[in-house]
């Protein structure tokens, strides 16, 4: 379900900002933005729900082989961009993304 006009908390902005940082995994994010497990993954969620995100697992065997459990990996869609575009004037405290454009996404 795409949802085009849903207000960003700050949290959501600041996971969409490491996202399209190059953040792509949960532990990655948290580490990042400083937020909790039980704020990101709910928020990745209702990301993905929104259309914001899409997500992908990595191959379980390739991880495993790491020594590690697999890792569900996020995109930034065009939409996600736009939304962080806004996100950005919105809460100056985010720092901007050198040469991040919505179409890039």
């Amino acid at each position: 379900m795409l949802v085009t006009n849903i207000a960003l908390s700050f949290g959501s902005a600041a996971i969409l900002h490491a996202i399209a940082s190059g953040s792509r995994f949960g532990f990655d994010i948290m580490q990042v933005t400083g937020l909790t497990s039980g704020t990101v993954y709910p928020a990745l969620d209702r990301l993905e729900s929104a259309g914001y995100l899409t997500s992908k697992w990595e191959d379980a065997a390739e991880a495993h082989a790491d020594g590690r459990p697999a890792r569900r990996y996020f995109t930034l869609t065009a939409p996600g961009a736009t939304a962080l575009r806004a996100a950005l004037a919105k809460y100056r405290a985010l720092r901007p993304i050198a040469g991040f454009t919505p179409e890039e996404a």
